[in-house]
């Protein structure tokens, strides 16, 4: 009973007051204290600015070889400017102004001006002709991804070397050509879109169709092409005057014939080999 009492007037300890098993040695405050030190806000600032610079250089080093700034300008296009870009392609003997439009000093977005070279079309029209190119083997039972994954690397070897020939000879022929070649990749690629309503006529109405088809689609870029480089290739003769019959205008123009007559070859070339 003693011992009873005794305990019922012991007070309860509280949870507060409870022995610890371990001392807490943690600090919240070292990481405040890091923070505020001098020598660490100093370290952390010199991370940061070496990080932009680090961003800065191989961001202009990509710059360097691949223009992404400059090829933002290429996909600015809308669906307006798109339909009427594949009306003047396959139709352009209507075509009168192919001038090409400046603001500042610097060329108006494609889809401000339809005369202005975009990539969005020939890229898209790339996609469309390697996809068409396998419906084209599918129904003649010659389809493998192989045989598919060759045509498309074809395709984009041509261009690539199509392009690269151009270029030498503008640097040959020593022309100061208002043309890159992101230009040259554009009006190259310009190609594909009569390409498919090649093949999509020999898929519908069989060789002759093909045949009756692509030569309008040639002759289009054709016409196309020389009244579009005319006036990037003889732009520095014309701004000497009237074009006059002297041997380096003349390269310029057998030059200006060379290039958009080579579209119509690689169109048969890439195509014929599809139809049956």
């Amino acid at each position: 009973l003693p011992f009873s009492a005794a305990a019922k007037r012991r007070p309860a300890s509280s949870p507060s007051e409870s022995p610890r098993l371990f001392e807490d040695t943690s600090s919240p405050s070292v990481p405040a204290a890091l923070l505020a030190d001098p020598v660490s806000s100093l370290a952390a600032a010199y991370g940061s600015s070496l990080a932009s610079q680090g961003k800065e250089i191989v961001g202009r080093s990509i710059d360097r070889f691949v223009p992404v700034t400059r090829l933002k300008y290429y996909f600015a296009v809308d669906t307006v400017y798109v339909g009427k870009k594949l009306a003047l392609l396959l139709f352009p003997f209507l075509h009168q102004d192919w001038q090409v439009r400046f603001q500042q000093n610097s060329p108006v977005a494609p889809r401000f001006d339809i005369n202005a070279p975009d990539l969005y079309i020939p890229v898209m029209a790339f996609i469309t002709y390697v996809l068409v190119a396998g419906l084209a083997l599918g129904t003649q039972n010659r389809f493998s991804p192989d045989l598919l994954g060759l045509q498309a690397s074809s395709a984009l070897a041509w261009l690539i070397v199509e392009v690269l020939i151009v270029l030498l000879s503008l640097y040959l022929v020593t022309v100061n050509a208002d043309l890159s070649a992101v230009d040259l990749v554009a009006f190259s690629g310009y190609k594909y879109v009569g390409m498919i309503v090649g093949l999509l006529a020999g898929l519908l109405f069989g060789k002759t169709g093909y045949y009756l088809l692509l030569s309008w689609c040639c002759v289009a870029i054709f016409v196309f092409m020389i009244r579009t480089l005319r006036l990037k290739i003889l732009a520095e003769a014309a701004a000497e005057g009237p074009l006059g019959r002297s041997g380096r205008n003349q390269l310029r123009m057998y030059l200006t014939v060379a290039v958009a007559g080579l579209q119509p070859l690689l169109m048969y070339w890439l195509t014929f080999h599809l139809v049956y």
